[in-house]
């Protein structure tokens, strides 16, 4: 019994709790943005946003910790949790400030990058939901402990990284950059859940800790701010609820697709090359290499769906390059197709001749094209133009298909010019580009 007593001992925080005037006044002091603070936040912007741009986790991570954003959202809380109207104010405005001159510095840097693309690191900023109001609830709850502790220790780094409060600000100046409203509006949307949520959690531990309570002059006035505290949250939590759910459902799709990829989706002489599934629009391709699927056994794969509860879910079965298959009925179809293929051997003996002319001057084209694409752009290694055929359910399309492969990242402009080029050069106009890049 004593054991336990003194393990649960353990748990208690009033024999670090630091003073607090103490507190009061490291939190104060981490509020105002002026000369130092100020031009260390427009650094952590700048190096945020470039390792946005060239997609580096490990510098976005160096700049979550030179950030010095931490400092007002703790103050919002910490003036609600006390009642210092003073604190509030002051942190309000150095937020609203910080937040501007964050927002402002990474839309001039993106609107003078040459690099415009959205890379895994900005994408992964654009969709908060529930998950992310839990990081930045228990992140505050970790950081107030902290500075409420006469062992800081550095959890503030720690608390700065996990929240990532730089990121979606930035994320934020690249979507109006780009004029790509979505991006802007799902990384603001992040940044205030974990303003909402730290400040909420410093609240909470600032009055579990029972610092000095200031009482406003009329009780009215303090139930008032309670509730504009409690509808702030509310709001803020909702839409991360909707988004949260959404998340789960579509990972749940995921895993019924590829357990009816896995264990349906085979065919015996085909080999499937690629697979896009689409949770939101409940729609799988696949595309296969090899004999030609027939029509029944796509109708038979199809009807497995409501088996791994896939109801609703359309299914489309591509053939990117599809050959002859054996023949599957009796011995008597087995000489009709036998007779049918010597006959169309005949036609092509006849035609071998302008065949082997036409690939030649097939590859004499391919070469002359990649050196005309070389002189465009030298970071181009290699170069393919062929043709292939285009498989629907009802259909099937001959089409041409090229991929470009570049030891360099293309700009998306240049790939606009090369793309109408190579389809004026080739007069091609169901010739399909593919652009593969790096070594």
């Amino acid at each position: 019994m004593n054991y336990i007593l003194q393990t649960l001992e353990n748990f208690k925080l009033n024999t670090e709790k630091e003073e607090f005037q103490i507190v009061a006044e490291n939190i104060e002091k981490g509020v105002v943005f002026k000369g130092t603070n100020l031009w260390i936040l427009v650094f952590a912007i700048f190096i945020a946003s470039l390792g946005l741009n060239v997609n580096s986790t490990a510098v976005i991570i160096g700049a979550m910790l030179v950030s010095p954003l931490m400092g007002p959202i703790m103050g919002l809380g910490f003036g609600m949790a006390i009642n210092d109207l003073a604190l509030l104010k002051k942190s309000m405005f150095n937020y609203l400030f910080a937040a501007g001159v964050s927002l402002t510095t990474s839309t001039i840097y993106f609107l003078l990058s040459p690099i415009n693309d959205a890379h895994s690191e900005i994408l992964a900023r654009t969709s908060p939901n529930i998950y992310d109001v839990l990081i930045a609830f228990f992140g505050g709850l970790a950081g107030i402990l902290a500075t409420s502790s006469k062992q800081k220790g550095n959890v503030i780094p720690g608390v700065a990284i996990a929240t990532a409060l730089m990121p979606p600000l930035c994320t934020a100046g690249y979507g109006l950059a780009t004029a790509k409203f979505s991006f802007f509006f799902g990384a603001f949307y992040l940044f205030l859940i974990n303003t909402v949520f730290i400040a909420f959690a410093t609240l909470l531990t600032a009055r579990f800790l029972k610092f000095p309570f200031k009482h406003l002059p009329h009780k009215k006035d303090e139930q008032k701010a309670q509730k504009i505290v409690w509808v702030i949250v509310t709001l803020t939590l909702l839409p991360s609820i909707y988004f949260g759910v959404d998340i789960v459902l579509q990972n749940k799709f995921m895993r019924r697709v590829n357990l009816f990829i896995e264990h349906e989706a085979v065919f015996p002489n085909d080999y499937l090359l690629t697979k896009v599934i689409d949770a939101k629009k409940k729609k799988i391709i696949l595309t296969y290499g090899g004999a030609l699927i027939e029509e029944d056994e796509i109708n038979a794969l199809k009807e497995k769906l409501p088996g791994y509860e896939l109801e609703g879910t359309k299914l489309e079965i591509r053939q990117g390059f599809a050959y002859l298959t054996e023949a599957k009925t009796k011995e008597s179809e087995h000489l009709a197709q036998l007779s049918l293929t010597l006959a169309e051997k005949e036609n092509q003996i006849k035609l071998l001749s302008s065949k082997l002319d036409s690939l030649s001057l097939q590859k004499e084209l391919t070469n002359q094209i990649f050196k005309e694409l070389k002189t465009q752009n030298e970071s181009l290694e290699s170069f393919l133009l062929q043709e292939a055929i285009s498989s629907t359910d009802s259909t099937q399309t001959n089409i041409w298909v090229s991929i470009l492969h570049s030891t360099k990242n293309i700009p998306q402009k240049d790939k606009a010019k090369i793309e109408k080029w190579l389809k004026v050069r080739t007069n091609k106009d169901n010739l399909y580009i593919y652009f593969k890049e790096g070594i």
